[in-house]
């Protein structure tokens, strides 16, 4: 089934936003739509796909708003939904710009349709094309012969526009981008600067696209939706976007021995490897540290929590806790060495509990027994982290090893993550193990090992020989195969 995709916008001043928000989010689930719609007191702006006829309803529904009678909007297929859920916001602009006194809506710029700049172009008039969009978008596709002003957001327009040539104030400009919308306010702000002949291209590129096809326009449009590029017949074009470094990648970046889906593209390669490179030394320089000197194994302190329950209020800690945790611990002792407390501050044996009330036990010096920590890095990415555990290392926190243990090896080297094991060693077993960076990646993980699809092999050492450990499995993120092979004496 074809989804039908729609732009569009309109400036004019709207009340009660809050309300319109609620009645156009209502509306768009109960028709199945997806998108987003921006809603301002300057107006309206919308990007949203779905069945025809739940567009359609739409855009009667949006014409029906008070100011919004003239709404109008560009219309492009596409075979899938390209967006992922839909969002109703309330911003302070429709279209991010930062400059006071900007009205399109009372003081709009002259517009020039696109037949007649098809015709201007056609004649060779003297006019000049000023492209108002960032700059990734530019190099995607433009205007023949269009200028341009190297933005990295729409927000830097009117710094940049500050070193225009002052010429250009007499010269007619025909500014344009994607639907429109920008060029409501980079034109009137360029009028209010002194330039004379100031024309905006009425419904951007695509209407441009939909009524003169290609003539004078080189490359694609991007938009800012899962179909990345447009060409002249308003249909996706293939070009992709790097998940890395959102460069545009077309149809010939993508055979390019550098593109590496999902990964990085021919402009982020170098880079990315780079920084992937130093984080893989700095990790397993970390892992050398870590055997050198398990945390474990230095003695350490920690607070045991004591939730106080409620049957207790009112009751102090002298007289309560020998009934709540037994004779084993002199309590009245424990208060006069400061071992309990409330907020790390020390409590007396006569405080008088409150139920509810969050207590600490600080509990005595602990070493924990020793481990074989020479833990190996095989592999890092985004997704998961691949280690061999030497035999004699436990794998999770358990009795006593809370710190001399694989997982938390791992998560004091790449906090804030809590990397997750995605198979269980024993013990005093070596092998590999597969960690998941994220929760939902570690739920990839878990489904593909019940499918079966995370393999390990061993091959058992005898009369001295190594020990041979392999893991097989496709990667969570892009499914390409993946094997690790590790040999320990």
């Amino acid at each position: 089934m074809t989804t039908t995709n729609i732009s569009g916008y309109r400036f004019a001043a709207l009340a009660d936003l809050p309300g319109l928000k609620d009645r156009l989010a209502a509306h768009c689930r109960a028709a199945e739509l997806r998108g987003t719609i921006l809603l301002g007191r300057e107006g309206i702006n919308l990007f949203v796909a779905g069945s025809f006829a739940a567009i359609v309803g739409l855009i009667a529904e949006v014409r029906s708003i008070p100011g919004m009678e003239g709404f109008e909007a560009k219309f492009s297929p596409s075979t899938d939904q390209p967006f992922r859920r839909m969002l109703v916001k309330i911003r302070k602009e429709i279209i991010a710009f930062g400059v006071p006194g900007i009205d399109p809506a009372a003081r709009p710029c002259p517009t020039v349709s696109a037949v007649e700049l098809k015709q201007w172009l056609d004649e060779g008039r003297d006019v000049t094309l000023l492209d108002t969009r960032n700059d990734f978008e530019v190099k995607l596709g433009t205007f023949a012969g269009a200028e341009s002003l190297g933005l990295d957001h729409f927000r830097d327009f009117p710094a940049a526009a500050e070193a225009l040539p002052d010429e250009w104030k007499q010269r007619p400009l025909v500014l344009f981008c994607t639907g429109g919308i920008r060029c409501e306010k980079a034109g009137p702000l360029l009028v209010n600067r002194g330039f004379e002949q100031v024309f905006q291209l009425d419904g951007g590129i695509l209407k441009y696209f939909e009524e003169c096809g290609n003539e004078h326009y080189r490359g694609e449009c991007f938009v800012f939706d899962d179909r990345v590029g447009l060409n002249a017949t308003l249909r996706e074009s293939g070009t992709l976007q790097c998940r890395a470094c959102r460069a545009v990648v077309t149809a010939e970046g993508q055979v390019h021995p550098r593109y590496q889906p999902g990964v990085s593209c021919p402009a982020c390669a170098d880079a990315i490897a780079e920084r992937t490179a130093k984080a893989f030394a700095e990790h397993a320089a970390a892992f050398r540290r870590i055997a050198e000197a398990p945390p474990g194994s230095t003695p350490y302190r920690t607070l045991r929590p004591i939730l106080v329950p409620t049957e207790a209020a009112g009751r102090t800690i002298a007289d309560c806790f020998k009934d709540l945790f037994g004779a084993s611990t002199d309590w009245e002792e424990e208060c006069r060495l400061g071992h309990l407390l409330d907020r790390q501050q020390p409590l007396q044996a006569d405080h008088r509990l409150a139920g509810g009330e969050r207590l600490f036990h600080r509990q005595p010096w602990k070493r924990e027994p020793d481990v074989n920590a020479d833990v190996t890095l095989l592999h890092e990415d985004d997704a998961i982290i691949v280690v061999h555990k030497p035999a004699l290392l436990p794998l999770r926190p358990s009795g006593a090893f809370q710190r001399n243990c694989l997982t938390s090896f791992l998560r004091s080297i790449y906090a804030p993550q809590k990397p997750r094991p995605s198979h269980h060693l024993d013990a005093d077993v070596a092998g590999i193990i597969v960690f998941a960076r994220t929760a939902e990646i570690a739920r990839r993980l878990q489904a593909g090992q019940e499918r079966g699809d995370l393999v390990l092999t061993y091959q058992v050492g005898v009369s001295g020989s190594s020990d041979v450990v392999q893991v097989t499995f496709p990667h969570p993120v892009d499914g390409n195969p993946m094997t690790f092979r590790s040999e320990r004496g």
